[in-house]
């Protein structure tokens, strides 16, 4: 199994979608790991976005990037641009990657504008899930 490790600042949203994502579609190829570089709360909108998906994140916790330094991953995958300049060195990783994404959890509106940013934002993740290597 080939372990992935995805990071955004507050492992709220992006991240842990990317994870639920990549565990829930690839989970036979990948193990899936999500961490921040200031981590926060898992964001209720991720949660209910991805049970639309058919897929439950909602037992997912946020953790801190550190924690993971000591560990070896086949990829290290940030995924917002504040992350890539702030992360952490993986020095037994075997390739890291960026995926800019905007974060759905600063959109301005209802409910349903917060909503289908988060949408949005599950939906590229899986495109650039389908394509990881």
């Amino acid at each position: 199994m080939r372990r992935v490790l995805f990071i955004c600042t507050h492992n709220s949203a992006r991240s842990q979608i990317a994870e639920g994502l990549l565990r829930g579609l690839r989970g036979d190829e990948f193990e899936a790991f999500s961490a921040g570089t200031e981590p926060g709360q898992l964001h209720p909108h991720a949660v209910s976005v991805m049970a639309e998906a058919g897929l439950d994140i909602a037992g997912q916790t946020a953790k801190g990037a550190d924690s993971f330094t000591d560990q070896a991953f086949d990829f290290v995958i940030t995924v917002c641009d504040e992350a890539k300049e702030a992360c952490p060195a993986f020095p037994g990783s075997k390739s890291g990657l960026h995926w800019s994404l905007p974060d759905p959890s600063n959109v301005e509106g209802g409910e349903a504008e917060q909503k289908l940013a988060f949408r949005s934002v599950r939906d590229r993740l899986i495109d650039l899930i389908d394509g990881l290597g």
